[in-house]
């Protein structure tokens, strides 16, 4: 029986795979639309298990916000050319919309959460024998706060949030200290939440570097301890230097608006 036009469209729209692909598992599957789905889901699978060894870089990176809950997906593929199609967008963004309905915790509990009956995991799988390519959530990160802001740079490789203590901050305060996060690259919010073990690997090289400059033995623990605190400055978002006027710290601009940073993530899949 030959495989129709109809059942093609209908086949497709179910999986998002492509015509031919459609089409040839209609035909072996002699039009049952429930074996022709489940030979498209078993290609995925065998095409994820064969490229589970490469690396999938490239991708494409999403936040978004709903009542303070805010969170980044970072679905990742092997090449430009699949990140860039739309309907690889268009599912990253299903992922998004269904972390911030159910409000994941971890990536863990996203790769579980069920869209019309297949867990998020097993549609991953299933675009994979789409395109052919390896397919993977490389990045979950989630944020909350009284008031949370998310920022997407053009291009969707580059995402971030900035959680706030108060509620209705201004929307513009918000986004400009979201665009500072994507710019600047912050390590962590402020000089007490930074690792324990970053504080003593600089003051490490802070003493090393003015020993190989010379200086007095005696003087390299406070000449460490000062360069500490420019890193600080140049590391921690609420001291970093405001992008938009060098003259004033993030923090101070954050406060003269009413504003309190409680929180942050980054994620890019741009090579830095």
């Amino acid at each position: 029986m030959a495989v129709t036009m109809a059942e093609i469209t209908k086949l497709r729209t179910m999986t998002g795979a492509g015509m031919m692909d459609c089409k040839n598992a209609l035909t072996e599957a002699n039009s049952d639309m429930d074996l022709a789905i489940e030979l498209i889901r078993k290609r995925g699978q065998a095409i994820a298990a064969k490229r589970s060894d490469r690396e999938a870089s490239e991708g494409c990176v999403l936040a978004g916000v709903k009542n303070g809950f805010g969170a980044i997906v970072a679905l990742k593929c092997e090449t430009d050319f699949v990140a860039k199609n739309a309907e690889f967008i268009a599912l990253t963004q299903q992922i998004l919309d269904k972390a911030l309905e159910m409000k994941a915790a971890t990536l863990a509990d996203l790769n579980a959460i069920q869209i019309a009956g297949r867990s998020i995991a097993d549609l991953v799988t299933d675009r994979s024998g789409v395109t052919g390519e390896k397919m993977e959530i490389g990045f979950y990160e989630i944020v909350e706060g009284a008031t949370t802001v998310e920022y997407i740079h053009p291009g969707n490789k580059l995402a971030t949030l900035v959680a706030f203590a108060e509620a209705n901050v201004d929307h513009q305060v918000a986004r400009d200290i979201a665009m500072q996060v994507a710019a600047m690259n912050p390590i962590s919010l402020n000089r007490e939440s930074v690792p324990s073990k970053v504080v003593e690997e600089e003051l490490k090289i802070g003493r090393e570097k003015a020993r190989e400059e010379g200086k007095p033995e005696n003087m390299l623990d406070k000449i460490a301890e000062g360069r500490l605190n420019k890193f600080y400055q140049e590391s921690t978002l609420v001291e970093q230097a405001f992008i938009k006027d060098g003259k004033m710290t993030v923090g101070a601009y954050a406060k003269a608006n009413g504003a309190t940073p409680t929180a942050f993530k980054r994620v890019t899949l741009n090579e830095e």
